[in-house]
């Protein structure tokens, strides 16, 4: 008995190792079938964000001019229409009539030819006249005004939204329909004033007060919705050649978009009053193709939409190439496995044995 105690202890003792590295000798084949697959599918290197592109000079940028800037949006194009072809046009006559006015009086009326002055009063006509007249010029600037604040305030279908934060005194900006990545954005140095390596502002960047170290990226061409607010005190978010300006209000979310159709780099800043350092909080917006669009958000971290994010390396969830690689390395193993694991399953045979042994 104690013979046989001994073989069946010495048996299960050589079949339990091998049991036991069948899994382990299995292994390798998997890590190594799936390596070349994860190596495949692994994503390429973040395309290479897109150069910083110099201003126009004349355009996007404040040059001394008297008249409204260069615009390149839409509403823009039909706010500069408004104001030059039916608002200065208007103010000219209005001026023209009112200074023909004066000189028809002052030389109708004056002492030499008018010694004994009229007393007329209570003229319907020109009671009348002077009153609907005024009225007709308001209504005839009305009508186009309340048409462009409509198509101002109801926007096309927004192919890209980006939420515009104000902050004492820095914007920043959150891409929601690219994962979520945001961008601070702080005005740049002179070189006289900045630290030892702090970057400066150069020529490229843009004019002085106005040149940012990061610019808010928008694709040319697209419907881009800002939603509006502010973290502390009111700002304004205002660039002129969009014809866009509207409050940043803490708590309050207010709406605007734009459609730009040139490249480019355009400047604006908060236009109202936010504290000590309200002139220090400029807005750069570059404008770009939408390839180098989606370059640029991949610099940053970010996905297009529709698009999936890559896996990391040491991501712990299953990714659809491990989970397809396991099944192949596991596959011959059905066959051999449960003959190996019946040793194991048989354990207490090793108890009866040190049982007979003692």
């Amino acid at each position: 008995m104690k013979f046989l105690g001994w073989a069946i202890a010495l048996a299960a003792a050589g079949l339990t190792p091998a049991a036991a590295q069948a899994p382990t000798a299995a292994a390798p084949p998997a890590v190594a079938a799936a390596s070349p697959a994860t190596t495949a599918s692994a994503p390429a290197p973040a395309a290479v964000a897109p150069e910083d592109v110099a201003p126009t000079p004349g355009i996007g940028v404040p040059d001394g001019r008297k008249g409204i800037q260069y615009q390149v949006t839409p509403i823009g194009h039909e706010a500069q229409a408004f104001h030059d072809n039916w608002l200065l046009p208007l103010c000219v006559v209005i001026s023209l009539f009112v200074l023909a006015l004066l000189g028809y009086a002052m030389v109708r009326f004056r002492r030499g030819a008018s010694p004994t002055p009229s007393r007329t009063s209570h003229n319907i006509a020109l009671e009348v006249a002077w009153t609907l007249v005024p009225v007709l010029i308001l209504v005839g600037i009305a009508v186009p005004s309340i048409r462009l604040l409509s198509h101002q305030y109801s926007p096309p279908k927004a192919d890209l939204t980006i939420k515009v934060i104000g902050n004492q005194w820095y914007w920043t900006y959150q891409y929601p329909d690219n994962g979520g990545i945001e961008i601070v954005s702080n005005i740049l140095k002179e070189k006289a004033d900045a630290t030892p390596g702090q970057r400066f502002r150069t020529d490229a960047d843009g004019p002085p007060l106005l040149a940012v170290d990061e610019r808010l990226v928008i694709p040319v061409g697209k419907v881009v919705k800002f939603i509006i607010t502010s973290t502390d005190v009111i700002h304004s978010f205002a660039v002129p050649a969009f014809w866009t300006k509207l409050d940043a209000n803490p708590g309050k979310l207010n709406e605007t978009w734009v459609k730009v159709e040139r490249e480019g780099v355009y400047f604006g800043q908060c236009s109202e009053l936010c504290g000590a350092r309200h002139g220090y909080m400029p807005i750069a917006v570059e404008v770009v193709s939408p390839a180098k669009y989606a370059a640029w958000i991949a610099s940053k971290g970010g996905t297009m939409p529709g698009a999936k994010p890559a896996a990391t390396p040491d991501s712990t969830g299953a990714s659809p190439v491990t989970t397809a690689a396991i099944p192949a390395a596991a596959a011959p193993q059905p066959a051999s496995a449960t003959p190996a694991a019946e040793p194991v399953i048989k354990q207490p045979a090793t108890n009866q044995a040190a049982t007979a042994q003692n």
